[in-house]
Parts: structure tokens; sequence; C-alpha cells
């Protein structure tokens, strides 16, 4: 009698914790969070843009730096991608970004550096007037230009009314 107690106790336990765990898991502490997540590129200038990629955060998230203000992840039914934009004034050196979902309290954290800037590799585009120096060679190309022409045009008349 005592044997079949002892099942009974032993059965309703286990029924009751097979029960409930489905029960702790899915109201417990909510989605399994952000994995396999990558930081691309590891080396970004200031102004730059970075991309972040995210699995497990089907109900979207959040990306945050001190380097970029706070970005929301884009949901796809695969990944989950964010694309914040380096501060122009951000000190270089290394930073790290938190990935967070919204359905969990997990969050995953990965480290990339920022570089100096390079600036514009243009031309000063009109934005200075010439210089003397520069006048100067001007006039000296023009007026060589002119003369050579009118020296070109005078021996072609020549050539021709000798001839007729």
């Amino acid at each position: 009698m005592r044997a079949s107690r002892a099942l009974a106790v032993a059965a309703t336990a286990c029924a009751a914790l097979g029960l409930s765990a489905p029960l702790a898991t899915a109201g417990g502490n909510g989605g399994s969070g952000p994995t396999h997540v990558t930081v691309s590129p590891l080396q970004v200038h200031q102004g730059g843009v970075l991309t972040v990629t995210v699995q497990g955060c089907d109900r979207g998230g959040t990306v945050t730096s001190n380097a970029f203000p706070k970005t929301s992840l884009t949901v796809t039914p695969t990944v989950q991608t964010a694309t914040p934009r380096i501060y122009d004034h951000a000190t270089p050196g290394r930073y790290n970004l938190a990935v967070r979902c919204n359905d969990s309290p997990r969050v995953v954290t990965r480290s990339f550096e920022v570089v100096r800037a390079r600036g514009a590799q243009g031309g000063l585009g009109g934005s200075m007037t010439p210089s003397s120096t520069e006048m100067t060679v001007g006039a000296a190309l023009v007026g060589s230009a002119a003369l050579g022409g009118a020296l070109f045009i005078s021996r072609r008349r020549r050539l021709s009314g000798g001839k007729a």
C-alpha cells in the first residue's frame, strides 16, 4: 500500500512539473535574446555607417552606443539589422555597442573602433580667387597662343597667295 501511495505522489509531482515547465519558459524571461551578433566594419570613420546583424530578436530591438544615437533593429524573417551612423565628432578609439531585443532582458555587447575621418579629397571648387602669379602665367599662355595663331594664319596666306 505504501508503494502505491509513493508511486501516485511521484507521478503527480512529475505531471505538475511537466505541465508547469512550458508556462515558466513562456512567461518568465521572454524570448531567447540576441544571438549571432556581428558588426561590420570593425573599423569605421567618423561619420561612417556600421552594419549590425542580429538573430533572435523577432519582435525588434535596439542597438545603443556612445558613438551613435540609439538605433532600432529592422526585422526580417531570418535576421535583424541596424545601420547606425557614427557621430561626426566621435573621438577616435574603441567603443562598445549593446544589442537588446524587445522581448528579452538579455543584452549582448560587441566592440568596434572609430578612426579619424579622412575628409573630402576634392579640389577647391572655385572657393578661392586666382593669385597674381596665376594671372600672369595665364596671360602669358593666352598671348603666346594668339601669337602662334597669327603666325600660322599669315604663313598660310603667303603659301596660298604665291601659287595663284
